[in-house]
């Protein structure tokens, strides 16, 4: 790499005494572009939003043959291809695999995490250009759907942003895993019961394929429906013992699907300078049609939208970041 990476550790004021105890130290993943060190200049942001079930960390992980994100960013750098950028990967791992980057009573405020603290620890930090204009927030899968979260809570904070493969249209996405949930949890005797022994499990020796549907519908729930006082502080979208659909509790996971908040908050998408939506053609969450309907929502409130499409499924499409880089970075305000 020609930039450098550095690892920083910061304290979250917004993740101090969270539900599930998890640190409200973090360490913060930083890339630096050629000419940082040594120089007076400041320098646009863009922050990159892990998936569920990663970390800050996930963004630099070794992987054979392959090219991880920082390093895309940095051949893009110097290249030419984008202004020279600091990358901010902050980490938002949770002990149920994720946030979706969002303020809940069963997780955390992992949305105030980024846009407070990380922010603000960047821009004390760093030589940042400390504007919206100068910001940009991207992410893939849930960390595409924190993406969107932003834009629909924090446009004054991120001028550019990038919802790539984003949880969307919650009917096509998480409704096919509920039945294995129910499954999972009828047999293991209840919410905290399977928890425990996917945990040791996981520890001792590793986790099942079939835990991921499991895991991943616990984790959505804590952020879609928490409930103070019920198993792991969640309510789920189903009735334990017969499995049906709860429509009380499913439609508050409703209200937080982007096909259902992007058409009531399409004001704040406005004042975006940059939205790039992307999906493969063969996701296996079926998030593409979520993505068509979310960049339909935008293009009909008058939003400046480059929607894409590409021949591929969900995971190993981190290549698409040189797509959705290009677009964003040459729009980033610079000194």
């Amino acid at each position: 790499m020609k930039g450098v990476l550095e690892t920083q550790v910061m304290h979250s004021p917004a993740l101090e005494s969270n539900p599930l105890g998890d640190p409200s130290r973090r360490e913060l993943t930083v890339y630096l572009p050629p000419g940082y060190q040594g120089g007076t200049g400041r320098y646009p942001v863009v922050y990159f939003l892990n998936a569920f079930s990663g970390s800050g960390k996930s963004w630099t992980n070794f992987s054979a043959f392959s090219v991880s994100v920082p390093e895309r960013l940095d051949a893009l750098v110097a290249a030419g291809t984008i202004p020279p950028v600091i990358g901010v990967f902050p980490d938002g791992w949770t002990s149920l695999g994720g946030s979706q980057w969002v303020n809940s009573d069963a997780i955390g405020r992992y949305r105030d995490f980024l846009a407070k603290d990380v922010v603000g620890f960047v821009d004390r930090t760093y030589r940042t250009l400390p504007k919206a204009l100068s910001r940009a927030v991207v992410g893939h899968s849930s960390g595409g759907y924190g993406a969107l979260v932003m834009g629909r809570y924090h446009p004054e904070i991120f001028s550019h942003l990038s919802a790539q493969s984003p949880d969307a249209y919650f009917e096509y996405c998480y409704l096919p895993d509920l039945p294995k949930a129910a499954s999972a949890m009828l047999k293991a005797g209840g919410v905290e019961a399977w928890y425990k022994d996917f945990l040791l499990r996981s520890r001792e020796t590793k986790a099942r394929g079939e835990d991921f549907a499991v895991i991943n519908i616990l984790a959505m729930a804590a952020a879609y429906s928490p409930k103070k006082g019920e198993p792991l502080n969640l309510e789920l979208p189903f009735d334990a013992q017969t499995g049906k659909l709860r429509l009380e509790v499913w439609n508050r996971w409703l209200v937080h699907d982007p096909v259902r908040f992007v058409p009531k908050f399409v004001d704040a998408f406005r004042k975006m300078k940059t939205v790039f939506l992307d999906c493969g053609s063969r996701d296996e969450f079926n998030l593409r049609w979520g993505a068509r309907m979310v960049a339909e929502d935008l293009k009909n409130g008058g939003v400046e939208l480059t929607h894409e499409e590409f021949e591929d499924g969900h995971t190993g499409v981190n290549y698409r970041f040189e797509r959705s880089l290009a677009v964003i970075g040459p729009r980033l305000a610079a000194e």
